[in-house]
């Protein structure tokens, strides 16, 4: 059995990768190993096929101790495998920090609101509808009574009668 493999190196030295990106060679666990050369040119072939900027090639490299593939690291380096870990971990904190303050902002919102709905004195409430109650009453009283009607009643118009009846039609 033959200790080489076969590698994808991009125009910039950096080695492809099973999860689909590239990687400048520190770490070479990551680096996707072939058996054949023909599987890692058809490899080649479709990724030309999807980045027409892509200049790649196909290389023979041994394993090591490890069977990780002897690479030697590009001059454009990318990030490892930690710091990619270290960014996701903190974004993804960020996006539950935010969460749990929009969580906060609503929760805010509804206990003011039940806030004011508890401070309201329940005794203040009545005795306010009592009093609407009560000018409601008054101006009902003040409507049906004479008094009211003839302080605002109109000033009869001539020819009317002066109760407020129309004058009469007289017959030809």
């Amino acid at each position: 059995m033959s200790d080489a493999v076969f590698v994808i190196r991009n125009q910039l030295q950096q080695f492809w990768t099973r999860a689909g990106d590239w990687v400048d060679g520190r770490e070479p666990q990551r680096v996707l190993k072939f058996k054949h050369r023909d599987e890692a040119l058809n490899q080649l072939v479709e990724l030309s096929a999807r980045d027409i900027e892509l200049r790649g090639e196909v290389l023979s490299c041994e394993l090591s101790a490890r069977g990780e593939p002897v690479v030697e690291a590009s001059e454009h380096p990318t990030p490892l495998l930690a710091e990619i870990a270290a960014a996701k971990a903190a974004e993804r904190a960020a996006e539950k920090a935010a969460e749990k303050a929009a969580e906060a902002a609503t929760e805010d919102d509804s206990d003011a609101a039940a806030e004011n709905e508890s401070d309201a004195d329940p005794a203040a409430e009545e005795s306010a509808a009592q009093a609407a109650g009560e000018a409601a009453a008054e101006n009902a009283d003040a409507e049906s009574s004479p008094a009211a009607n003839a302080a605002t009643a109109t000033t009869p118009t001539e020819g009317a009668d002066p109760a407020g009846e129309p004058p009469l039609r007289a017959a030809v």
